[in-house]
């Protein structure tokens, strides 16, 4: 697992168990949402000063690794 991905994390009762960053109640869905509306960085960690560029490259990460899955079709 890369260091990046050990910011992403999942909690029971946090957000439904969704992945999050780094605790907080921040979904990586959350930041990559707002990422494909056309927000900037910068406009990002304006917004949510407890994040770290780091936290960014992480959700583009773990999206990255979710879509690296083999698919069977009949």
């Amino acid at each position: 697992m890369s260091t990046l991905l050990s910011r992403i994390t999942v909690e029971p009762g946090k957000c439904g168990g969704r992945p999050c960053i780094r605790g907080f109640r921040l979904r990586v869905k959350d930041v990559l949402e707002l990422l494909a509306q056309g927000a900037s960085w910068e406009e990002i960690l304006k917004d949510y000063p407890f994040l770290e560029a780091d936290d960014i490259r992480a959700c583009l990460e773990f999206a990255a690794s979710q879509n690296d899955r083999v698919i069977l079709r009949a």
